[in-house]
Parts: C-alpha cells; sequence; structure tokens
C-alpha cells in the first residue's frame, strides 16, 4: 500500500506490525545459491545435529532480507533508505519458524546535508513465533519535508 507522508507528518513512537512469513527449506536453498553461501550451518543436516543448535540455522542476510521485506507493505513515495545501523542476530531461525516485523520511529532529526529532507530513525526488530528477537537494526531514511 503506497501512504504518502512528509518527515512532519512522522512521530516518534508510531509502530506498525507486519504479517508473518513461515521460512521453507526452500528460502534456505535459493539464499544459498544467491549468495553462494553454502556454509555447513546452513545446508548440512548432519553437520548440525549434534551442534547447540540440534538443526540448521538460517543465514543472517537471509533473515535480513526477508524480515526488511516484510515492511514493505507499506511505501512511502516520499522517502528512500539511507542505510542500517547496528545489526545484529540474537537468536537462530529455523526452518519452520514463523518471522515477523515489528517496526518503531525512535527519531526524527534534520538532515546536515539535505534541508529538503528530514532523517528518521526506525527501530527494527525481527521476532519469531514466539515474540523473541531474530535480527535487529535501526533503519534510517530520509524524508521529504513539506516545505524546504
Amino acid at each position: 500500500m503506497e501512504r504518502p507522508r512528509h518527515f512532519e507528518d512522522i512521530k516518534v513512537g508510531e509502530e506498525r506490525r507486519t504479517y508473518g512469513r513461515t521460512i521453507t527449506e526452500t528460502d534456505f536453498v535459493v539464499h544459498a545459491g544467491h549468495t553462494g553461501d553454502f556454509f555447513p550451518h546452513h545446508m548440512d543436516a548432519e553437520f548440525m545435529k549434534d551442534s547447540p543448535f540440534g538443526q540448521r540455522i538460517a543465514h543472517g542476510t537471509m533473515t535480513f532480507a526477508i524480515g526488511i521485506g516484510l515492511s514493505a507493505s507499506e511505501i512511502n513515495p516520499l522517502s528512500f533508505t539511507y542505510g542500517y545501523e547496528r545489526l545484529r542476530f540474537p537468536k537462530p531461525v529455523f526452518i519452520g519458524d514463523t518471522i515477523h516485523t515489528v517496526l518503531t520511529i525512535t527519531r526524527c532529526e534534520d538532515d546536515p546535508k539535505r534541508p529538503g529532507h528530514g532523517r528518521v530513525i526506525e527501530e527494527v526488530r525481527v521476532r519469531n513465533q514466539r515474540e523473541e528477537v531474530v535480527m535487529a537494526c535501526d533503519h534510517v531514511y530520509l524524508v521529504e519535508r513539506r516545505e524546504a
């Protein structure tokens, strides 16, 4: 859904929650093929069965891609991503887990390089079906001001 919003319309504390998505073995295989990361932690069930996890774990980059992709259900055409900071994977994601993303606006500030835009920092928390955080980062994006 497209939801045009100027910088002045965005408020600290706003929160939104995405739909969930169940992670499959196909996700593991396709992501490994796209990235070339066939590390046994992701691809070798025998290697991982005696590990502390007991099973294969998702690629962090796959968790990031899917978790951020879930947030694209709402698009602001007046904004664009500047980057992501403080990326962490505190818990593993397994085949069969269902993840969703919770996004919370934590800061709105001037952008020193672009007077026609403001900078918005959004806390991103990808959670599994038990509400455990499996990925955390800050999304920094620029949003057009109503008046430059």
